[in-house]
């Protein structure tokens, strides 16, 4: 067998820096590379690396094709290679999903599906729910039972009604318009409707209702103060200075203070019967009333029959010059029984019967003594 030669090649030392340890320096290191060539034929492989290949070479042998009646439909499986040269996917949405998006960016559509659908089905299944008889009226049991339990705490409770600003007599009147059993509910006062029919009593000009804590309502009345007694075919009413009815009187002696008025429509004309009765101040003393004469003029009423005949229009003018006449001449102190003033430019009085008679006497001496 021939000798195997080598040649050995050198190539110039390679150096490389070594981290150098502290304390300590390291020389720098040499590597060579040496290139070996065999003349000779390399020595056979190892048993256990022949059976190796053996082995290889058995499982690289091409396995026979089935018969025909055995393959089974397969889908083959692409290559790598054929995998990778498939072009991208397109990115584009299909038709259906563009129409959908379309669809979903009108706002009828938006709408509907997150308003009127959800609301469709509550009311769907609402209506199948209260379809039954049973069931509506369990749930309004149920609703009122709520309601009353609520309404019923005692913090709500009314359990009395303070009245101010009445009378005795207008307090009674009050309770008999409002008659509440206490304790009752605050919820079960209607206060606006309870004011009115306070308010509808002929004593009371205002009301007022309220509910102060600690359950108590209160009722603020203002009363109409009398300003003149009207005899009607009703018989005596107090009425107030705008002619509304106060009260009934059954005699005159219970207002003694008052101005009386009587006629058919004096009770509309309240107003001007008042300034009449200021301005026969002077006379207040011998006043009796005032008369409404066929619901057109008015007639003072004195004692010992007196009358003072007014005019439609001017009534007060005409009874303060009267008045100025009195004061002046004492006219009305004389026998005179009618002064007349509704012509406001030829007054007249009318002399009382004794007066009349009088003044005949005297004339028929005036006469007689002439003729002697």
């Amino acid at each position: 067998m021939p000798q195997s030669r080598r040649h050995i090649r050198s190539e110039p030392p390679l150096t490389a820096p070594r981290r150098a340890l502290p304390g300590r320096a390291e020389p720098p290191v040499t590597a060579r590379r040496e290139v070996v060539e065999a003349a000779q034929p390399a020595p056979p492989p190892p048993a256990h690396e022949a059976a190796a290949a053996k082995r290889v070479r058995i499982d690289r042998q091409p396995t026979p094709a089935p018969a025909p009646e055995d393959r089974a439909p397969q889908m083959a499986e692409p290559s790598p290679r054929r995998r990778a040269t498939q072009p991208p996917k397109d990115p584009a949405p299909s038709r259906l999903t563009y129409r959908m998006h379309r669809l979903w960016l009108t706002p009828i559509y938006r709408a509907f599906f997150r308003v009127g659908l959800p609301a469709f089905a509550l009311t769907l299944g609402a209506g199948l729910y209260l379809s039954d008889d049973t069931r509506r009226t369990a749930l309004a049991d149920k609703g009122a039972e709520v309601i009353r339990s609520i309404q019923e705490r005692p913090e709500f409770m009314v359990n009395l009604m303070a009245i101010e600003g009445a009378s005795p007599d207008v307090g009674d009147a009050v309770r008999t318009v409002l008659p509440l059993d206490f304790p009752v509910s605050s919820f079960d006062l209607d206060l606006e409707a309870m004011r009115q029919e306070v308010a509808q009593l002929d004593a009371v000009a205002a009301a007022d209702l309220r509910i102060r804590p600690g359950g108590i309502l209160e009722v603020k009345v203002t009363e109409r103060v009398p300003a003149i007694l009207w005899r009607g075919d009703d018989g005596l009413m107090l009425l107030d200075k705008t002619g509304h009815r106060v009260a009934a009187l059954s005699s005159r002696l219970e207002r003694p203070d008052l101005s009386l008025i009587s006629g058919r429509g004096a009770d509309a004309h309240v107003p001007e019967a008042l300034a009449l009765i200021d301005a026969a101040a002077p006379v207040a003393l011998r006043l009796r009333g005032l008369v409404r004469m066929g619901e057109r003029r008015w007639d003072v009423v004195l004692d010992n029959e007196q009358r003072i005949l007014l005019p439609e229009d001017g009534a007060v003018e005409a009874l303060e010059r009267v008045m100025a006449l009195t004061q002046a001449e004492d006219m009305l102190a004389r026998d005179v029984h009618v002064v007349d003033m509704r012509f406001a430019a030829r007054p007249t009085l009318r002399l009382s019967p004794s007066a009349v008679t009088e003044m005949r006497r005297l004339q028929d001496i005036k006469t007689g003594a002439s003729n002697g």
